[in-house]
Formats: C-alpha cells, structure tokens, sequence
C-alpha cells in the first residue's frame, strides 16, 4: 500500500495534477490503471523497478482506457439524433443553415412537430382551431405526433446519416401552461409514462410534455436561446400586416413566445438526467444567440464538439445551387418567416458590437414601429418572458461567452 501511494503521489507530480488537472478523465484513468494493476505485479518485482519504467507502464496502460473511454462516449452520443430546442426568433434557422452544409453525415429536418401542434387532429395550438381550409391546405391535417416521432426515429431518407432536428419547443406542449397528458397516438410507447404524464422514475417529478419520456431519451437535447428584446419584436412583425400575408399568422398571441415552455423542458430533461447526467456523456449545452452573431467559428466549434460532430470553417459559408434548393424546399412550409436565412449565403461575426438600448429607447422604437398597441403588447411580452431567458443563459457555456 506504501509503494502504490508512493506511486499515485510522484504520478500526479509528473502529470502535474495537483487538484487542478488538465484532463480529468485521464488523471481519473490513470489513478484507476494504476490502483488496478499495480497488485498484478509480483510483490518482489514492483519495488525494484524504476520508477521510469512504472511511469511508462502505466502510462501506456492509462493512454489505452482513456482511448477506450473516448470512443465508447463518442459512439454513445453520435448515434443519437440531434434536436436543438428553441423558441420563435432565436436566429435558429441560420444556425440550422450551418449544419445543413454537412450533408456528407448530417439529414437535417426543419421543426416537424409545429405540422402536428398547428394542424393534425391532435392540435394543440388554437391558431388553426377555425380555419379548416387552411389546416387542409397545408397538408398536415392528418399528422399525428406519431408520424413525426416515426420520421425522425432512423429515417430511410437519412440514409444512414445523423439526424439534425431545429424545432420549437413549446409544438410539444400544451399552450398557457396547461397540464400536459401524452398525445393519444404516442400512448402505447412502453416507458411506462400514464397519459397524465407522471414520470417512472420519480412521481413528482412530472412530464410536463406530450412526448413519452422513452421518446425523449432518444434525442441527443441542444438549446438556442435569444434576449426577448430582440425575439419577440421580430416575432411580432410576423403577425401583422404586410408580413401576415405570407406567413399566415393574423395576430400575435404571448403563448407563442415560447420560453416558458423551453424552460420547462431543460428543467425536466435535467431532472432525468438526459442532460447533465453524472455521466457527463451528454452535457448541457445552451446556445445565446448574441453570442453566435459575434463568435460564430468559435461558438460552432464548440457546439460540434459538445455532440460528437467534426467541426471545419466550410460550415460557415453556403449558397452552393444544391444547399440553396435544399433550404428553400425544407422552409417553404413557413412562407415569410425564414427569408432572410435563405438569402443568406454565410455566417460572418458581426463587424459592431450590439447596442443594448434603455427601455425607453425600446419602447420608442416600438411604438414607431408598431404603434402603440403593438408597444404594449412587446413590452409586456418581454418583460413576462426576461426571467425564463436569464436562467436558460446562466447555462450557456462560458467558452463562448
């Protein structure tokens, strides 16, 4: 016991691990090969050996495991589909744009839940509720939350790549807080999760969702988050005329926000340790979107290596005639809302810091823009929503923050 606390001590020397390692996984590693093989060697020979020749043993013995341990996390975490959570406004699309570039390994599906939350018979959302000839009309009436589970679970047009999903949170909850029961067509999933939602693993820890927690478990989660100040005034000028026209959405509705709703989300995914597990195979991972304007190489690199995914700078730039087919053809579904990402061909840094502006100053231009009945109803928007975004960004990652 002497010879192997002797040992440990003059490692962490050599390793420089001194309650402050570089890699604490490998520190980890090698004080495991370490505790595990040393009784291995016959007493009379490990005394007697160098403590060079130790110090390469073991060494090699760590660098091994430490392989082995990389590959098995990455292997774990790849094969998962990718879904990015997020809510209206949150620069999302451009950042899909990204990672539509990577179509050598990645199949990228544009928000397929909103087809059932906005127009299948298991609507949740009442923006739909009267206007059947619109639900009709965007050929989504008869999609369930089922189908879109069985498109994004192992695809045949993925062809064997990694699924990348952007979608909206709050299309997987019930509007205005409501208490959530799983949709009808997804309540033969065998997690065990009652139509009430109450979680298997902790009862009083609720699925506040109407996806099935073992369907939950099959997603690799991502958050991209963006200030209200700057969301809600974008998604307000969706709604209202000339923009209306071609979106489709005739007046603004607060539920629609949507960060109620991914917080809600994180918190329960947290809880069940889909992310920020003890683990720590699948991290937390919070994007703002403030901070992907101003370091986009450095926040897109980061984020490729949170989820497994080769990062290049040829992901930043796009336009090629395939790419822009391709995006114009997964966007058409929501006319008017994603313009300025399909005339986008790059994701450059921003040249000016952003100006954070007073509240006055908010709300003047607000009322310049929208009158003052749109003013109100930004104000209030943002101000009901500025608590949920502050939490959801105290988790973004400090690399690029």
């Amino acid at each position: 016991m002497a010879a192997l606390g002797d040992l440990k001590i003059r490692m962490c020397r050599v390793f420089k691990v001194d309650g402050r390692p570089k890699n604490r996984t490998f520190s980890s590693i090698l004080f495991t090969s370490i505790s595990l093989c040393l009784p291995l060697l016959p007493h009379s020979v490990h005394p007697q050996l160098p403590f060079e020749v130790l110090h390469g043993i073991f060494s090699l013995i760590a660098i091994h495991l430490y392989l082995v341990n990389t590959i098995f996390i990455l292997t774990m975490t790849s094969s998962k589909p990718i879904f990015v959570a997020t809510h209206p406004r949150a620069c999302s699309t451009a950042f899909e744009r990204v990672f539509m570039t990577r179509r050598d390994i990645l199949h990228c599906v544009h928000e397929p839940f909103g087809d059932a939350f906005y127009f299948g018979p298991e609507r949740l959302s009442q923006r739909y509720e009267n206007d059947e000839k619109a639900r009709n009309e965007s050929g989504f009436a008869n999609t369930t939350y089922k189908d879109v589970m069985d498109q994004l679970i192992n695809p045949p047009e993925s062809q064997g790549k990694r699924v990348f999903i952007k979608d909206i949170a709050h299309y997987l909850f019930p509007p205005e807080g409501r208490e959530a029961s799983i949709a009808p067509s997804l309540r033969n999933a065998s997690d065990g999760t009652t139509p009430n939602g109450a979680s298997p693993r902790d009862p009083q820890v609720r699925n506040p969702t109407v996806i099935p927690l073992e369907l939950l478990r099959k997603f690799h989660f991502t958050f991209l988050i963006r200030h209200p100040r700057r969301a809600i005034p974008s998604y307000y000028r969706c709604t209202i005329p000339p923009l209306s026209a071609k979106t489709g959405f005739h007046s603004f509705m607060p539920s629609e926000a949507g960060y109620d709703e991914l917080r809600r989300l994180f918190d329960y995914l947290m809880a069940e340790g889909l992310i920020g597990s003890s683990s720590g195979d699948i991290k937390i991972t919070v994007v703002d979107a403030d901070d992907l304007l101003d370091k986009p190489a450095e926040v897109i690199r980061a984020f490729c290596e949170d989820v497994g995914i080769d990062y290049h700078d040829g992901m930043l730039e796009w336009g090629d005639e395939e790419g822009q087919k391709m995006a114009v053809d997964a966007f058409e579904k929501w006319n008017g809302f994603h313009d300025d990402a399909i005339s986008s061909t790059a994701l450059r840094p921003r040249t000016h810091a952003k100006k954070i502006p007073t509240e006055k100053e908010e709300d003047e231009e607000w009322l310049q823009k929208y009158g003052e009945e749109g003013q109100r109803a930004i104000r209030a928007c943002v101000n009901e929503n500025l608590d949920d975004y502050l939490y959801l960004k105290s988790f973004a990652k400090s690399c690029w923050s």
